[in-house]
């Protein structure tokens, strides 16, 4: 029952995706048919031509033939085979052009449906789900699908009235030789599909090991910075000789199994074109066969040879598709985050409110019972240590999670009520490591507001305090950063990062360890930009330097996803708890920090 529901949506998402290239399609499906019976009457001239035109036997020729002599047969049968000729010929063309057509835009609307859905998927997903195996599903997998649509069904589609037709037109002309041409059909069918069936997991072995492969370079390019580095070259490469040599290894085995499969199969056809000619040789002479019956025998035996022959690897890669299907089906599966029905108007210029907040990580808690007020336009810091869950606090208030006890409220209403695209473009939150896309430095920065001139682009970098050091790219804005940024170090990253925000003028902003990699005296200059800058919005710094956070109007401080300590800059040193302790700890050279 599960097994029959499960092909139930395979083949609802098939028919669903059909739908846009049901016409491309059934144009190929029909020219595809048109050449098999084009092909099948083609033979069917040089069979009459022999027989009638070369021969003198006029048996079996239609009326209109019946009183043309030799020549005249021979020529009409000579036009006859051109004009058929041509149909063929424009018939493939329109199979050839409009089975691919078909394939891209059925693939097209799969991978659109793919990627939306992916987009609607909650951020718990993607944290669980290792981006690598996204792409694989969403590429590789949907290539298999297309694959088997446009080329295995159509082949098989194609196999199975190419047998029914040239079966039905065989035993019209002797049923005799038609068994004996038909007798090594079955044979090779179940042989193949032993065989495909067989070597289907040495193909599966040569797909894996090809995805190590194709990761290891992957891996290697992306952190080819690290590499050089570190001097890994020899060690890398030697790591990348032996996945190398598996994997050719794979496809030479593999490819040792093909050629007995190829030759084995050959010796059959060549079994069964042999016996049809010995049997038609034999009946010819004995005058129980026209010879141009006998060639048309041995044309249409040569003709299903490859097609029945192919049969079984179809049949086989079924099952490929299947798992392929099956792995897209988990996507599409799963489920997306809710939208909210009836969204609440909230004003997100009013106070942020997180009222005993309990959150966890898969049974890990994370914060607990977490509770702070930030008025409208002003300042809250948060301190703690590594995994003391400051950046929770980010995730939770762009609603990324929800919380499992309490509430996150911003001007009095409840998060979960608002409108989750709304909220986090009213949220801009800068991370520690942020992301950059492989483009300039001013679409980087312009990527929070379509509308931002090159002069408001300029401004944000100022206050990002970005200004220096894109006066020293050669490009200057239009430079190039490279994928997620490989080219600029960490401190500009994060700068670059920080005036993307600055230049959205979200009500909210949250830094969350924005200025780890800047060295002090540029984390003291952002700073001294960063209220003014934000204007009347709302800005929560989360940092491990006491610097960063001495200005804010409130500063809590975490410790194991508790607020230990709570107050101003001198109230927390007068208090000498934790946040006292790490001040001293820094103040001695926090000054001599560098960029990194």
């Amino acid at each position: 029952m599960k097994k029959e529901k499960n092909l139930n949506k395979k083949a609802r998402l098939l028919a669903h995706h059909l739908r846009p290239a049901a016409s491309a399609f059934a144009l190929g499906i029909g020219a595809s048919v048109a050449v098999t019976l084009l092909r099948m009457a083609f033979t069917q001239i040089i069979r009459f031509t022999v027989d009638s035109a070369l021969l003198g036997e006029m048996g079996g020729l239609p009326a209109f033939l019946a009183g043309l002599d030799a020549h005249a047969l021979l020529l009409t049968a000579c036009a006859a085979a051109a004009v058929v000729s041509l149909l063929q010929f424009a018939a493939g063309f329109v199979q050839d052009s409009s089975l691919p057509r078909g394939s891209e835009r059925f693939v097209k609307s799969l991978r659109d449906e793919l990627y939306r859905h992916v987009q609607r998927l909650p951020y718990s997903w993607h944290a669980s789900n290792a981006t690598g195996d996204i792409i694989q599903r969403c590429t590789a997998d949907v290539e298999v699908v297309r694959t088997f649509i446009s080329d295995q069904v159509m082949e098989l589609m194609s196999t199975v009235f190419l047998i029914a037709v040239y079966m039905g037109m065989m035993l019209a002309m002797n049923v005799k030789m038609a068994l004996a041409a038909l007798a090594f059909i079955p044979v090779i069918i179940v042989y193949s599909f032993l065989f495909f069936r067989k070597v289907s997991s040495s193909y599966t072995a040569c797909d894996e090991a090809e995805g190590e492969l194709s990761a290891m370079v992957q891996e290697n390019l992306t952190g080819v910075r690290v590499v050089r580095a570190f001097g890994r070259e020899r060690d890398e490469l030697k790591k990348f000789r032996e996945k190398n040599e598996k994997y050719t290894n794979l496809w030479i085995k593999l490819g040792r199994m093909l050629t007995n499969f190829w030759t084995l199969g050959d010796l059959m056809s060549m079994g069964q074109v042999l016996t049809v000619v010995l049997l038609g040789v034999t009946m010819c002479v004995g005058g129980t066969l026209s010879l141009g019956t006998y060639l048309a025998f041995v044309s249409y035996t040569r003709q299903l040879s490859w097609p029945v022959r192919a049969l079984g690897r179809v049949i086989s890669e079924m099952s490929k598709a299947g798992v392929s299907l099956d792995r897209l089906l988990y996507i599409l599966e799963s489920e997306p985050e809710p939208p909210c029905l009836c969204p609440a108007q909230a004003d997100l210029h009013g106070d942020v409110e997180f009222d005993h907040v309990t959150f966890a990580y898969e049974q890990k808690a994370v914060l607990r019972d977490v509770s702070f007020t930030v008025p409208a336009g002003g300042t809250l810091g948060v301190f703690g240590e590594t995994g003391s869950g400051k950046s929770t606090i980010a995730l939770l208030l762009a609603r990324l999670y929800d919380p499992e006890v309490g509430a996150v409220r911003i001007g009095g209403v409840d998060v979960r009520d608002m409108d989750a695209h709304a909220l986090r473009r009213g949220v801009g939150v800068v991370l520690q490591e942020p992301f950059l896309f492989s483009r300039t430095l001013a679409e980087n920065i312009a990527i929070t507001r379509e509308d931002a001139s090159r002069a408001d682009i300029e401004r944000a970098a100022q206050e990002a305090c970005l200004t220096s050091a894109i006066a020293e790219f050669r490009d200057g804005y239009d430079t190039v950063v490279g994928e997620r940024g490989v080219t600029l170090s960490g401190g500009q990253k994060q700068r670059t990062a920080i005036a993307r925000t600055l230049l959205s003028g979200a009500p909210i902003m949250v830094f969350d360890d924005a200025l780890s990699a800047v060295d002090a005296k540029t984390d003291e200059a952002i700073r001294a930009n960063l209220r003014r800058a934000a204007g009347s919005s709302t800005l929560i710094l989360i940092a491990h330097r006491v610097a960063t956070l001495m200005q804010a109007d409130t500063i809590i401080v975490l410790k194991d996803g508790e607020i230990v300590e709570r107050g101003t800059h001198a109230e927390l040193m007068a208090q000498n708890g934790l946040y006292a302790r790490a001040a001293r700890l820094q103040g001695a050279g926090e000054e001599d920090g560098h960029e990194r």
